[in-house]
């Protein structure tokens, strides 16, 4: 229990304030917590595991969960960049983790921003609602080609650069060894589930899982975006 509860450098004091213990707090739960789950509902849960697809279309368990867990994540964000904002600390190698941090951020911010740009919806169901069956989506216009690509590939930088982050701020601040036996195991846990999730083909194309594999479907008719992802009638 006394090694568990020493710092991680014995030769260094484990001293920091209250705001950057919960700097810490926040963006640990954010990072290691929050951002990836959401990321994992996104990407294996377009059709859940009992959904009757394709006789059962959209099922927008995913989009919620994704939803509450990136938004939520951006408030403790939020929270977490306050309580250190002007921060007069002197850490050693402060540099590496604020920087990085920052970039963090900014990928984060990028993140959000094409999230609010990613054009219409469309599709059957939106036509009671807009009077048209035509929307980016649904059309897979070079508008939402543009987000698909952009998203999924910066989505997973930021997750890496995040990551990065922590092991910086996790040394910055001479965190206890329990605390990198903790986030790092749990960090081993998510990858093996995302391993396990996508060996057993549940990366399914958004598409597909909203609309159904009518291949005279717009989006049907090109290829899918995103590393690992298939449609359900190519992995049948």
């Amino acid at each position: 229990m006394e090694w568990l509860l020493s710092p991680i450098d014995p030769s260094r004091l484990h001293e920091i304030s209250q705001g950057v213990s919960w700097h810490a707090r926040l963006m640990v739960a954010t990072w290691s917590f929050l951002i990836p789950l959401g990321i994992l509902s996104a990407r294996f849960f377009k059709i859940m595991p009992k959904q009757k697809w394709p006789e059962e279309l959209d099922n927008r368990t995913w989009w919620s969960s994704h939803l509450i867990f990136q938004y939520f994540g951006g408030v403790l964000i939020i929270a977490a960049m306050w309580l250190v904002w002007g921060e007069t600390g002197s850490y050693e190698n402060a540099f590496f983790h604020k920087w990085v941090g920052w970039l963090t951020i900014v990928l984060c911010s990028a993140q959000y921003l094409a999230g609010w740009l990613r054009g219409t919806k469309g599709g059957p169901t939106e036509v009671e609602r807009t009077g048209t069956i035509r929307g980016d989506h649904f059309d897979m216009t070079p508008r939402r080609n543009a987000f698909e690509y952009f998203h999924k590939s910066v989505g997973y930088l930021c997750l890496f650069v995040a990551w990065l982050t922590t092991l910086f701020g996790l040394w910055l601040v001479n965190a206890a060894i329990w605390m990198w036996i903790v986030i790092l195991a749990w960090w081993v846990v998510l990858f093996v589930v995302f391993v396990s999730l996508q060996k057993a083909g549940r990366a399914h194309d958004t598409y597909e899982a909203i609309w159904g594999d009518d291949p005279e479907l717009p989006g049907n008719k090109v290829k899918t975006i995103g590393w690992g992802v298939k449609r359900k009638n190519m992995m049948d």
